[in-house]
């Protein structure tokens, strides 16, 4: 039996039969083959940032992604595309694009997980998401694996599983969103993702949210550069968002809720200082301003409970179940509907 409590932020103890570090296309294919043999359910975890383990023992076979590799593979005068392996920490990623001085991906710094689930989240904050920079991944169709003769053209058989190219207008990219969560749910194995990244003359900073202004105004930078806004950024999530070293959690658990300008208008009547973000298609509610109005902000419940500073954010004390903070989310997606008529959904996958 393995424990998975290393590999998820939540802390929360569970046990597999099978677990197996994907460093290569080879480990791959034999952790493939290994499921495949021992007809196990397989799941793929990267950082473990995005999962909430709801049972204490799986039959599964766990696939962990241990791809790395960061290199330039074509640049222009304006532009480098770079090539990462899915298992790469996020913030590694960041840090060598800071370094680089690449800009594009500098607001989302901090945020936890792997290069193999970013694409899956279309991660993004402060005005800024995956794929603005995407170009596109490559992957490993799970169930597609292919029998073939060895070299030596014997009756020993060996499985090869091939790596596609999925390019960004094939990911159907949304809010927290991709075809990756729906249709494709579980179906690929993501081993590299491109990402385009300008050069320092083509840099455009975003400063849009009012948190990072506020930051910039604070230390006096008027022309912040790439390394401004990614430390800004980060002073921010530190202050507003617990560490998952010190205190379980998987950053925000909570989509924010997409309504039309229609159905706002109905909800400012009632709720005059009601926190929205403008959208192309209507507007974005803040979610943890719902959550905080319905009393939710920095009350505990046994061994879990929501952050004393987001109310996006739930915890785990230490000793707490998966269960638990299921049970904890549901609550607070019942108070809100019955509160607001918005419905929250829930950016952690339950497993």
């Amino acid at each position: 039996m393995f424990s998975l409590k290393p590999y998820n932020t939540f802390g929360i103890e569970a046990q597999t039969t099978t677990l197996i570090k994907i460093n290569s296309l080879a480990d791959l294919v034999f952790g493939l083959a290994t499921a495949k043999k021992k007809h196990k359910t397989i799941y793929i975890i990267g950082g473990g940032s995005n999962i909430l383990f709801t049972r204490k023992h799986y039959e599964y076979c766990f696939l962990k992604n241990n791809i790395k590799g960061i290199e330039v593979v074509e640049e222009t005068a304006v532009t480098k595309i770079i090539k990462i392996g899915g298992g790469e920490i996020w913030q590694d990623v960041v840090n060598y694009a800071l370094t680089h001085d690449l800009g594009g991906i500098e607001n989302l710094s901090l945020i936890p997980g792997t290069m193999g689930a970013a694409p899956i989240q279309n991660i993004g904050a402060y005005g800024v998401e995956l794929k603005d920079v995407f170009v596109k991944l490559e992957a490993v169709l799970i169930n597609d694996g292919q029998k073939t003769m060895d070299d030596r053209n014997t009756e020993k058989k060996s499985i090869v599983y091939r790596p596609v190219s999925i390019v960004r207008a094939n990911c159907n990219f949304g809010y927290r969103d991709s075809i990756f969560k729906n249709a494709l749910k579980g179906k690929y194995f993501i081993t590299h993702v491109y990402l385009e990244l300008t050069k320092p003359q083509a840099h455009k900073i975003n400063i849009g949210y009012g948190d990072i202004q506020r930051v910039l105004s604070q230390k006096a930078i008027i022309n912040p550069t790439i390394q401004d806004i990614s430390k800004a950024v980060i002073e921010i999530r530190q202050f507003k968002l617990p560490d998952p070293k010190q205190i379980g959690n998987a950053g925000s658990f909570f989509k924010n809720p997409e309504i039309s300008l229609a159905e706002l208008d109905i909800l400012k009547e009632k709720f005059p200082t009601i926190v929205n973000y403008p959208t192309p298609c209507g507007t974005k509610l803040a979610a943890g301003w719902l959550i905080e109005q319905c009393g939710w902000k920095g009350k505990r419940l046994g061994n879990v409970g929501v952050h004393e500073r987001q109310a996006l954010v739930i915890v785990n004390y230490g000793n707490g179940s998966g269960n638990e903070i299921k049970k904890l989310s549901e609550a607070i997606q019942k108070s809100v509907l019955k509160k607001f008529g918005v419905v929250l959904s829930a950016e952690v996958n339950f497993i």
